[in-house]
């Protein structure tokens, strides 16, 4: 018998609308509201001063080890800003601006990286997950989420975020082909910032994209640039209309770059060049948003320095309020609550050992 074709009825798309200067694509200009860019420029600027105040206190010894975000504003918070109170925010370790666009605390994240157990405590009308450290092993969460979400006859959907990292491991794989077959409401945000710890985005995968791998899955895949938060939006919305529709899961390639360091254990210098960090700099998402708005008319040079000087403030009154909390922790106990509906045996009998403990000491 002849070999015959297999024709692929799909394609793979990258997607712009502000190019490296900010200039504007009008055709493609997405309908967003003047109020919801002023609030993606605040919590843009927000993610990016706050991760540049953590790091400053991580070098002081005021904050634990964490993963800096900056550079990466655009890719997190144009997919968070489409999802509703109802939906669900599942975050890997590198997504501090899109969570807090859903609420949650400078406060909580510096008390998290800082050993606190009341760091992780979400409270119950936030539809969001803590952070996940295993790579990959957020997005068998999400894919769980959105498949009860349909299963109870919602439209409410799950949005899973993961680097280009992720991609290699088989959690990715597995979540990818569940959400195919069952046709899942479910979003698949891939941070691609071009390095997994030291590994560079080349040498994990020969596929020219990574959104091409959603094709194998028999779902929708989509390349935009990370570093444009109008695009990140409008791929975002398709998306979540998409699922809420019952036309299943979409995969997300936001091509990004992390400016700073994959983890403050981390020095970048071992393995990649001044001369690629500062090409990347040159693509700055803030920067770019920030000329579209001025040109808009909705920012000023005034307008952009009491921005930050706000920012800075609200930052400072969050470690204020965070190292006055860490002064006073909390019960130890509360380590135990939340992770069971049920608590294990071995777990009642270590909160029972730890409790016998801390009762000693008080009478000591």
């Amino acid at each position: 018998m002849p070999r015959t074709r297999i024709e692929i009825p799909d394609e793979i798309e990258h997607f712009s609308i502000l190019d490296q200067e900010g200039n504007l694509d009008s055709g493609l200009e997405p309908n967003i509201a003047d109020e919801t860019l002023l609030q993606l420029y605040h919590y843009m600027l927000l993610g990016r001063r706050f991760d540049e105040r953590l790091l400053s206190l991580q070098r002081q010894g005021r904050v634990g080890t964490f993963a800096p975000i900056s550079g990466q504003e655009a890719s997190q918070l144009g997919t968070a800003a489409v999802l509703r109170p109802s939906d669900w925010l599942v975050p890997a370790f590198r997504e501090t601006a899109a969570e807090l666009w859903r609420g949650r605390t400078m406060e909580s994240v510096m008390l998290y990286f800082n050993g606190y157990s009341e760091g992780v405590e979400i409270p119950d009308e936030r539809n969001d997950f803590p952070i996940s450290v295993p790579v990959g092993s957020q997005i068998l969460h999400a894919v769980g989420i959105a498949w009860a979400s349909q299963y109870r006859g919602k439209d409410d959907v799950a949005m899973a975020f993961f680097g280009d990292g992720a991609t290699s491991q088989g959690d990715f794989h597995e979540g990818l082909n569940f959400a195919g077959v069952f046709r899942i409401p479910v979003i698949f945000v891939c941070q691609n910032n071009q390095w997994a710890i030291s590994l560079p985005r080349k040498k994990q995968t020969r596929s020219e994209t990574l959104a091409q791998k959603a094709i194998a899955y028999g779902i929708k895949g989509i390349q935009v640039d990370g570093n444009d938060v109008l695009a990140v939006y409008a791929a975002a919305s398709e998306a979540a209309q998409r699922a809420r529709a019952g036309d299943g899961a979409t995969f997300i390639e936001c091509v990004t770059y992390r400016l700073s360091v994959h983890t403050t254990a981390d020095d970048p210098k071992r393995y990649r060049t001044d001369e690629e960090v500062e090409l990347w700099q040159q693509r700055d998402p803030i920067k770019r948003f920030q000329k579209y708005l001025v040109t808009k008319g909705l920012l000023s040079e005034e307008k952009v320095a009491a921005a930050e000087t706000a920012v800075k403030e609200e930052i400072q009154a969050a470690v204020d309020r965070a190292e006055e909390q860490m002064k006073n922790p909390g019960d130890p106990l509360y380590m135990f609550e939340h992770a069971y509906a049920q608590m294990p045996p071995h777990l009642v009998e270590q909160k029972e050992y730890l409790a016998r403990a801390l009762s000693s000491q008080k009478k000591g």
